[in-house]
């Protein structure tokens, strides 16, 4: 098996048994065509790259009261957005098509922007959200 089909199959395996096993709550992003999406994203995220995707699941961590604490003092919220499928990445630091899995979340805002603290996701159409473990969101990778 080569390097790449393994890591394939790993996320399959990953993306199977820690994420796809319970759908959680559906949610909905945004309801407006890519263009109109990306305006509303820039209008208040004035200077940070964006990317929009779809087939998305914000992802909690499952995470101690004390990790919880660490992470909040850090800028950050224990939450991760895995996407399946990039529709346009302005930086084109991820290819059309492609999964995408971001650092830690600092905001989830409007229910279709998902902030990071270099990156805003634009979540486009339906998604989920769902509590997965540490070690199954950082398979994912």
């Amino acid at each position: 098996m080569n390097i790449a089909a393994g890591k394939e199959a790993d996320l399959d395996s990953s993306i199977q048994d820690g994420l796809l096993g319970d759908p959680g709550v559906s949610l909905m992003g945004a309801e407006l065509n890519l263009d109109d999406a990306l305006e509303a994203a820039r209008k208040r995220y004035k200077w940070m790259p964006l990317c929009a995707v779809e087939e998305w699941i914000v992802l909690d961590a499952i995470v101690t009261d004390a990790e919880r604490a660490k992470v909040i003092a850090a800028g950050c919220q224990p939450m991760f957005l895995f996407a399946h499928k990039v529709v346009h990445d302005e930086q084109r630091r991820f290819e059309p098509g492609h999964w995408v899995r971001s650092s830690m979340g600092t905001t989830f805002k409007d229910g279709f922007l998902f902030a990071t603290r270099n990156s805003v996701y634009v979540l486009l159409g339906p998604g989920h959200r769902k509590s997965s473990s540490i070690e199954t969101i950082f398979s994912l990778f």
